[in-house]
């Protein structure tokens, strides 16, 4: 008998420590560098905790983990009709971080996806009020507005956003055209333009060449006989000549100053 109740002291003692160090381990926390603990003592805020071994008292408190370094979150592609009545699909990113604890956990359930539909929201009314072109050519300034618009609410959460990168612009199928048949109009000017500049410069060029051969009397025909023996070099061409009147009397003012 005696026996008996001293095993089953054993036993009530060995489950007394087990259920004990069950509850100390419970009470173990370990926090990373990146992370930030919020302690609860049944069920109102108590504290900050900080990286490293923490200990709480099981039952009573109770620590929720914050993540303290930068996230993202895609913002899914979405119409939105522009201020001139273009439909677009646009989607984009939001990077932020939480840099209150204690708000990001007891002022809003979820910030990720808080953040994630206010932006959606901010997003469709920036654009809105703007034309088309200002929004294509100008993305890091409609981001920009957004992020304002997005970093004012958030505050109040204990999140700041970082920046907003709105990631692509997709045009309807008509529109992509027609900007395309702009374009290849833009290109088709700008290369009349630089034709009509290339032969004014050359036609400039050719006169002053007029001018200078028009000061020398044999300078001109020197030019022609030059002409003719480059034509000359291919036996296949015919070449007509027509010689001025005057070659002879030319040639000879050139050949006469030689000789002496």
């Amino acid at each position: 008998m005696n026996g008996n109740l001293y095993v089953l002291g054993i036993c009530a003692i060995g489950v007394v420590l087990l259920i004990a160090l069950s509850i100390v381990f419970r009470g173990i926390r370990i926090i990373y560098e990146y992370e930030r603990g919020v302690i609860f003592t049944l069920g109102k805020y108590s504290g900050i905790r900080s990286p490293g071994l923490n200990i709480i008292i099981p039952i009573i408190q109770s620590l929720r983990k914050v993540d303290m370094r930068i996230k993202t979150a895609d913002i899914p592609r979405q119409e939105v009709m522009t201020k001139d009545n273009i439909p677009m699909l646009v989607n984009a990113v939001v990077y932020f971080k939480v840099i209150d604890p204690k708000k990001a956990i007891i002022e809003i359930e979820d910030y990720v996806f808080a953040i994630r539909q206010y932006t959606q929201a901010a997003l469709r009314d920036v654009i809105g009020n703007a034309e088309m072109d200002f929004v294509l050519q100008e993305r890091e300034n409609v981001a920009e507005s957004i992020k304002k618009i997005v970093d004012t609410e958030t505050n109040g959460w204990g999140i700041d956003v970082e920046s907003i990168k709105i990631q692509e612009v997709e045009l309807p199928a008509e529109m992509k055209r027609a900007m395309a048949k702009q374009a290849e109009a833009e290109r088709d000017r700008r290369a009349v333009i630089i034709a009509s500049q290339g032969e004014l410069s050359a036609s400039e060029n050719l006169r002053m060449a007029a001018e200078n051969l028009s000061k020398s009397s044999g300078a001109l025909h020197l030019r022609t006989l030059q002409t003719i023996r480059d034509i000359a070099a291919d036996p296949s061409e015919k070449i007509v000549l027509f010689l001025p009147s005057d070659l002879g009397k030319t040639m000879d003012s050139l050949i006469k100053p030689t000789k002496e």
